[in-house]
């Protein structure tokens, strides 16, 4: 895309799940590095913003219900209409299309696929075809900063809260800035991403063995805070749960401590990686190409398809769970996100631990 002058005013539209939104910092961080004189906005889901907290490279944080009525959307279109130079949009939907017409005259995307059904979407703006299967999420957003002819820059960016340390004080029952510790997060939102709670208690356990104490991180539903609670008051004097009670500032701060962190394909484990913590993700049906946890300081995309028993990129260790199958990129062995995924079911603690070994060889706090 030919700009003949940096633009004064920049949105980009990032309205997906709270990691993709934290794996689009890296193209936000370009767009600042390039046009530091420049407003740069950023159009979320309200309960994604948070992941954005305290971000240095943009202005404004815009929210926007994905349910909302129609008094919201009409004061969504009073506040977007042509206020800005650029718009950007990494999300192909319908949706994040329109918000991109709305906003600005020039418009920059991704799109899912180049037929009939994305014909509007490429006469109304420049778009470059999306590869949701070979190319990393930050890769790929990133291609976006390339078209418009700035230096690409791979930082993913934790977020930041003011509070964070007095909040780790208050909730936690141990002096966190000096006795080892370790950040698990348990049960994703999503059944199909879990691994077994005998695992965790398995890890737990170890870490007794070791004389660390284990934190566990969790949103705030109301069922992954009573299972993070019923899991850490099984280990009295060893566990507790942070579920509900910390923001992701307040969790990064926490992991810039911890000894390691050990989880899931989920946006706290995205935040791991990029605050540089030692992160073991387990891995099942997800993609890594596609997904893997962005290890702090990486400049191209680091994983593989399938490496058995594990694979390691910087502060990152990759642990897939067995089988040929793996990863099927569906929602679970019943192909929906409460169903359960047997190569996650059949990841054994031993196996967990011995790459949690071999994780924490290179590190040491």
């Amino acid at each position: 895309m030919y700009l003949s002058r940096p633009p004064a005013c920049v949105l980009l539209i990032a309205t997906r799940l709270i990691g993709d939104v934290l794996l689009n910092t890296p193209l936000l961080r370009s767009l600042r590095l390039a046009w530091p004189q420049a407003r740069i906005d950023i159009l979320v889901f309200r309960n994604t913003a948070a992941i954005l907290a305290g971000n240095p490279d943009c202005d404004e944080v815009i929210v926007v219900d994905p349910h909302s009525d129609g008094a919201a959307k009409r004061q969504l279109v009073r506040r977007l209409w042509r206020r800005y130079d650029l718009a950007i949009t990494t999300q192909g939907g319908d949706r994040p299309y329109l918000y991109a017409w709305l906003a600005s005259p020039r418009r920059l995307g991704l799109i899912g696929e180049p037929g009939l059904k994305s014909l509007w979407k490429r006469a109304m703006a420049e778009c470059v075809l999306l590869d949701d299967l070979h190319t990393h999420t930050v890769v790929q957003n990133l291609v976006l900063a390339e078209r418009l002819g700035i230096a690409p820059h791979y930082e993913v960016v934790p977020p930041i809260e003011a509070e964070a340390e007095s909040v780790l004080d208050r909730c936690l029952p141990f002096d966190w800035r000096r006795v080892s510790f370790a950040v698990f997060h348990p049960f994703p939102n999503w059944r199909y991403k879990r691994w077994t709670d005998a695992g965790w208690q398995a890890l737990l356990a170890e870490l007794q063995r070791r004389g660390w104490w284990g934190v566990l991180s969790g949103g705030p539903d109301a069922e992954e805070v009573a299972s993070c609670a019923a899991l850490a008051a099984a280990w009295p004097g060893t566990a507790s749960s942070l579920a509900g009670r910390a923001s992701f500032g307040t969790l990064a701060r926490l992991l810039t401590q911890a000894r390691c962190y050990i989880g899931p394909d989920t946006s706290t484990t995205h935040l791991a990686a990029a605050c540089g913590t030692p992160t073991l993700a387990m891995f099942g049906p997800s993609n890594p190409v596609k997904w893997g946890p962005w290890p702090k300081g990486c400049t191209s995309s680091p994983w593989q398809w399938q490496v058995q028993p594990w694979q390691r990129a910087g502060n990152v260790l990759l642990l897939q769970g067995p089988g040929d199958c793996v990863p099927c990129l569906h929602e679970g062995c019943e192909r929906h996100r409460d169903s359960l995924s047997d190569c996650l079911i059949r990841l054994s603690a031993d196996t967990v631990l011995a790459a949690l070994d071999a994780l924490l060889a290179d590190h040491t706090n």
